[in-house]
């Protein structure tokens, strides 16, 4: 009886003192994740609430608040859409490529393999001014593009320039970041899976559209969110190739350095932001959804 009694008041203590041991570690994670905090407040929460403050201000033309201005006039709203646009097309032509180059080097081993990946993640270094400039050199006015036509045709074939330009430079950087996810997802694929659907007598398309895209479902989607987010913000790969592309982050540049236009400027950029964070908390849930379909 006097055992019983014992280990009843003993139990108690132990669980105080277990309580106790892990109150005491929850302590040193919570000074460990204090930094990280401050570090986003600092150069995150501080800066977009700023701007968000200063698009509220009143716009230099209209008199009226930076977020009813970017509303209220085509020109933004053109300018938004065309950023839109293109940063849709990069996102669905990077996926597109690097998925079929991606395959390959996952289910491939050759010679020099490891060479080739990192010669294809060597445009990652550049910068973009650096990106404009190479498609200047390929599609400019004295680009490769430009002398093989003088030669064909006697005209230059050039539109490094434009949107299409512009859309090829923005492929150029987006391919890379891309091949490096989907290699990785599908060297996690299993390849009984598409042993199975042959047996059944699937054909090759059919394994592709039943097999490996639900199986790379969400490694397409979240590099394809995040070389969209890339692009919507993408600078200097556009402003090499001229400041008269309606694109946003130009539009942007115009009115906080030509025009002063500080309310309007933040009011884009907070725009812009959101609609790029927007995008890569839908690519998310679908790639979690992705992730427990595939399960």
């Amino acid at each position: 009886m006097s055992d019983v009694a014992t280990r009843r008041t003993q139990r108690p203590v132990n669980g105080t003192l277990f309580s106790r041991l892990m109150s005491r570690l929850r302590r040193p994670v919570a000074w460990m994740v204090l930094p990280a905090l401050l570090f986003f407040a600092a150069f995150w929460l501080l800066p977009f609430a700023t701007l968000i403050t200063i698009g509220s201000q009143a716009d230099n033309n209209t008199g009226l608040s930076g977020y009813w201005t970017v509303i209220s006039r085509p020109q933004y709203l053109t300018s938004l859409g065309i950023t839109l646009v293109l940063s849709l097309l990069v996102a669905l032509a990077a996926v597109a490529i690097s998925a079929i180059v991606a395959c390959f080097l996952a289910r491939h081993q050759f010679r020099g393999k490891s060479l080739l990946l990192a010669i294809m993640t060597f445009p990652l270094a550049f910068p973009g001014v650096v990106v404009g400039f190479l498609v200047i050199m390929l599609a400019g006015r004295q680009g490769l593009l430009a002398q093989l036509g003088m030669m064909l045709a006697g005209d230059r074939w050039m539109f490094a320039y434009s949107l299409s330009g512009l859309f090829l430079g923005y492929l150029y950087f987006s391919i890379p970041r891309v091949v490096m996810t989907l290699v990785a997802a599908c060297e996690k694929l299993d390849p009984t899976l598409e042993e199975a659907a042959r047996s059944l007598g699937a054909s090759q398309w059919r394994v592709i559209c039943d097999v490996i895209i639900p199986g790379l479902s969400p490694a397409l989607i979240s590099s394809g969110a995040l070389c969209f987010a890339t692009s919507m913000g993408a600078f200097g790969t556009a402003f090499t190739l001229g400041t008269d592309l309606n694109v946003l982050p130009l539009t942007i540049y115009g009115e906080f350095t030509n025009y002063a236009n500080f309310a309007t400027a933040a009011a884009l950029s907070v725009v812009m932001g959101g609609v790029a964070w927007l995008a890569l908390v839908l690519a998310r849930r679908l790639a979690g959804k992705g992730t427990e379909v595939s399960l």
